[in-house]
């Protein structure tokens, strides 16, 4: 089953315990490997702002790294210029993604799915040549490397091991998760999937979808900027890629591999992709994007719904034989 023929239910199920439990086990289970877990729990959280516009309100964006990036430059100016506290930081690129999304919303949510991909690709090349030309502020191609951070919560140190990079990642992710999931299950959320449905009957009904569209596509810009800000404060470094074409195609990759509008497809699909390319990339250095490639296409016919979604239609088939 799609997620468009699903109704919107608050309760947590088993399942979803489960995953927390599991992201909670990954400190104690693989110590040694926090530092691309960190990156998946990053990543996770941009592609969760990507399914808010286009698994829920069907707004298709390749400029979506346009947030991502204003977030990073955003928390790591203050640290470079000497404000190192995190949590303002993140708050800081938090505003500046959501500020990015609601200038640009007026342009690109107008027209259709393919006017919409054009304008946001034209937004985030326009948004890495900006950061490319203010070298004198960015760092340009060589990047923003001064970036140092303070303790988090005035307590603990980011440590070269992501142990505390880890932690405040997955409480982040948690967190946003959680605001995510009461947005989507609310009035507002069923408004958004009417929207992504029946666009043409919604006003009808005495829907605002322009201001309703424009309020999702900011608050995703926020989170995205959010993710943004974890990465260049874990990693402490911001450099151009952040606001790269590539970064944002990767990010449609891992939706679609996880499946869009499930708000778990996109974190599964981030953990399945990069864990791919890791393992990939280790086993064969030249030639891994071939086999990253032919999992991407294996993954396209055998699972078309995502991961996430191909296991939940199992599950609602199942019940429904029961029944």
């Amino acid at each position: 089953m799609s997620a468009a023929g699903r109704v919107p239910d608050a309760r947590w199920r088993p399942a979803e315990l489960v995953f927390w439990a599991a992201a909670v086990a990954v400190y104690f289970v693989f110590p040694h490997h926090l530092v691309l877990a960190s990156q998946i729990l990053i990543t996770g959280l941009f592609a969760l702002s990507l399914d808010l516009i286009l698994g829920y309100a069907g707004i298709v964006s390749l400029g979506h790294a346009a947030m991502f990036g204003s977030g990073a430059y955003a928390a790591g100016l203050l640290a470079h210029h000497g404000w190192g506290e995190p949590v303002s930081g993140l708050l800081a690129g938090g505003a500046a993604g959501a500020a990015l999304a609601f200038a640009t919303s007026f342009v690109a949510l107008r027209g259709g799915d393919l006017t919409r991909l054009m304008v946001t690709l034209g937004i985030g090349l326009m948004a890495y040549e900006v950061a490319n030309q203010a070298a004198s502020i960015t760092g340009g191609v060589d990047g923003l490397s001064d970036v140092a951070m303070g303790k988090l919560l005035g307590l603990f140190a980011f440590d070269l091991g992501g142990r505390t990079a880890y932690v405040y990642s997955l409480a982040v992710l948690f967190a946003v998760f959680c605001l995510s999931r009461r947005i989507v299950n609310s009035p507002f959320g069923l408004s958004l999937r009417g929207i992504r449905d029946r666009s043409a009957r919604m006003p009808a009904l005495g829907a605002p979808v322009s201001l309703r569209l424009t309020a999702v596509y900011t608050v995703a810009g926020g989170i995205a900027g959010i993710a943004g800000a974890l990465l260049a404060q874990t990693t402490q470094f911001v450099g151009l890629e952040t606001l790269g074409f590539s970064r944002s195609a990767d990010l449609l990759i891992m939706l679609v591999l996880g499946g869009a509008g499930w708000l778990y497809g996109g974190m599964v699909g981030a953990a399945a992709f990069l864990v791919a390319q890791d393992l990939l990339s280790g086993m064969n250095p030249v030639y891994w994007q071939f086999w990253l490639g032919l999992l991407l296409v294996l993954a396209v016919f055998f699972v078309p719904g995502g991961i996430v979604g191909t296991l939940a239609g199992a599950q609602l088939r199942r019940l429904e034989a029961r029944r």
